[in-house]
């Protein structure tokens, strides 16, 4: 490889990460990778100082111009939108803090952020990228970016699950989720679900989901019990996260994601859109 690709390929990962975190979607991801190679194959790399730092920059840029054309798709998506799970390799799930920054729960924080908020907020909170690096991206100044800064964080503290549970707790909870909707046991299910979980279930107008929030563990669980005679569960690892993938006469069917708190499954985000359901062929690799 000449000097250009061994570049890229070697931050390909890194780049994906920065911009599946921007954007929750790994398909816009793709995307972004795809215009930040065509810009940096006509860079000539020794006059690159530091190659890490501009690839970030250009990937961010690229990424920013995609949050605000899907904020417009969002506007007219069907029912309740989530991020694109990915199957991530088991060593995401080791990086407590790349695991909790790509988590479902955390995605949909982000999501409530204006577009220049959350790329701020991404590379200063998760890839530690200075004040100066993150103004050039943005075009802005630093003085500007710190307030912007201070302001996303301050968002996001205020909305974030209340605790990280641990990769052990997470993986209890889903496996005694998993036993009680297989075994239609009702009682077994309400004690796993906290008295105000959420499901969500993003179907895009593509296939039948709720259209609106579930809310309440007995609304929630009548929903489930109503699984267990037609599916499988497959135990598996999502977004870092221990998870779900609901197979429907061996096809995949839903992904779903859990969001545990003291125990007890709070949050519930069943990803039915058959075009977010590409990347679950193989793993995916992310990294800081």
């Amino acid at each position: 490889m000449d000097g250009v690709t061994r570049a890229f390929v070697a931050h390909r990962s890194l780049l994906f990460t920065v911009a599946y975190e921007m954007l929750g979607s790994a398909a816009d991801a793709e995307d972004v990778l795809q215009e930040t190679w065509l810009r940096w194959a006509g860079v000539d790399p020794d006059t690159v100082r530091d190659q890490r730092a501009y690839l970030v920059r250009i990937a961010t840029r690229q990424a920013l111009s995609q949050l605000r054309t899907l904020g417009r798709r969002k506007e007219s998506y069907v029912g309740p939108w989530l991020p694109e799970p990915l199957l991530t390799t088991p060593d995401v799930a080791e990086d407590v803090e790349l695991a909790d920054s790509v988590s479902m729960a955390m995605l949909l924080v982000l999501e409530t952020l204006a577009p220049t908020e959350r790329v701020v907020f991404v590379l200063r909170e998760v890839f530690d990228v200075g004040y100066d690096e993150i103004a050039e991206a943005v075009d802005k100044s630093p003085a500007a970016v710190r307030q912007i800064a201070h302001r996303a964080r301050a968002h996001v503290a205020a909305r974030r699950p209340r605790g990280v549970a641990s990769a052990a707790e997470t993986r209890r909870a889903v496996e005694a989720f998993q036993r009680a909707v297989e075994t239609g046991d009702l009682q077994r299910l309400l004690d796993i679900l906290a008295p105000d979980v959420v499901l969500l279930t993003d179907g895009g107008g593509v296939v039948r989901a709720a259209l609106t929030p579930v809310v309440g563990a007995e609304q929630v669980a009548g929903v489930l019990g109503r699984l267990a005679a037609a599916v499988s569960l497959q135990p598996t690892q999502i977004n870092g996260d221990p998870a779900l993938i609901v197979r429907l006469g061996g096809e995949i069917d839903t992904v779903l994601a859990l969001r545990v708190d003291d125990g007890r499954v709070t949050g519930l985000y069943a990803v039915r859109n058959p075009e977010k359901l590409s990347h679950l062929e193989r793993e995916t690799t992310l990294r800081r």
